[in-house]
């Protein structure tokens, strides 16, 4: 069955954003989205992944080497010619051990052979694509922060059982969860680029049409993909824009300005808001076409960025969403 298209899903703009915004640069931080359940957060994020272009990465190579950095990794791929495959989406399931994370020696090579040999764990096989983590805040403490560091460094590093291997570990982290079922701890949700708060739809008409839509992916997935191919071509074509102009966008003094003095305002500990309001914002222009940062760029990204990163002020019962747009007409009008 053909996945459900991305530009096919109703509403949600702000999730759909955030991922757009993440699929620009990877290096903002991931995307966290908690909300409802039943309101398609995986659903966006899968569509997403397959609406990309296929990447190329050396034949046979199990860390997905791409042509040009051929030989980098723990294994051997000098030697391969490069092929297309599609963009990674891995999921990771809660029940995942550290050792199906992160790698470890392959054991039945070692009793077969006496060779000491690495087994590459997921997030090998979420490198250049997506590692998508539904529940996240059920999770194990020592999991996310394992997987938050190596999200932030780019990098997995395996030092066990005699082996001491490093390989490229460059992935979009996509967490999901419903905060009915436990919130995820403060300093590891401050890790995320970007947050989402995702909603059950009020309208009737958009539930309706959720309806019409799914009953007709249902029935026919391929017709249905094909109807919308269009439109999730705009979008790729959007994405591929955003990649190429964002290297070029320049981010005015007065823009940064504007950015720290809003998290200041809100009272943001430390420079992480700051440095992923200026990165979004400049990933945000890019999907917009434009040459520079300009303030209504800054003003839609801003709470994506800044609502997760908030202290909580128990005389304040407004909300995070809330206390960043008072903050946004008080200090950028």
């Amino acid at each position: 069955m053909a996945r459900f298209p991305f530009s096919a899903i109703v509403g949600q703009d702000e999730m759909k954003l955030a991922l757009l915004i993440a699929a620009v640069d990877p290096s903002i931080g991931g995307v966290m989205v908690f909300g409802d359940r039943g309101t398609g957060k995986s659903t966006a994020a899968r569509a997403l992944a397959a609406l990309l272009p296929p990447i190329q990465v050396v034949e046979g190579c199990r860390f997905g080497c791409a042509p040009g950095h051929a030989g980098a990794c723990p294994g051997v791929c000098t030697g391969g010619k490069a092929v297309k495959r599609p963009v990674p989406f891995v999921d990771l399931p809660l029940g995942a051990t550290e050792d199906r994370l992160l790698g470890a020696l392959d054991l039945e090579r070692a009793l077969r052979t006496g060779e000491r040999v690495y087994e590459p764990g997921l997030l090998a096989r979420a490198h250049r694509g997506f590692l998508y983590i539904d529940e996240i805040n059920l999770l194990e403490d020592h999991l996310v922060d394992l997987l938050l560091d190596v999200a932030a460094s780019g990098e997995n590093v395996v030092e066990r059982e005699g082996l001491s291997v490093r390989h490229a570990a460059r992935f979009v982290l996509i967490g999901s969860g419903n905060p009915e079922e436990g919130e995820l701890r403060p300093q590891l949700l401050d890790r995320f680029g970007l947050s989402v708060d995702v909603r059950t739809p009020k309208a009737i008409e958009d539930r309706v049409e959720i309806m019409r839509r799914c009953a007709a992916h249902d029935a026919d997935s391929a017709a249905f993909a094909a109807h919308w191919a269009q439109e999730d071509d705009k979008v790729l074509q959007q994405i591929a824009r955003g990649q190429r102009k964002l290297a070029r966008i320049e981010v005015p003094d007065a823009l940064m300005a504007d950015a720290a003095g809003l998290c200041s305002a809100v009272g943001v500990d430390g420079l992480r808001g700051e440095l992923t309001l200026m990165r979004a914002s400049r990933a945000y222009a890019a999907l917009k076409g434009a040459k520079a940062v300009r303030r209504e760029h800054l003003v839609a990204v801003a709470p994506l960025a800044l609502r997760h990163r908030l202290r909580r002020d128990v005389l304040d019962e407004s909300g995070s969403s809330a206390r960043i747009e008072r903050a946004l007409v008080e200090h950028l009008a």
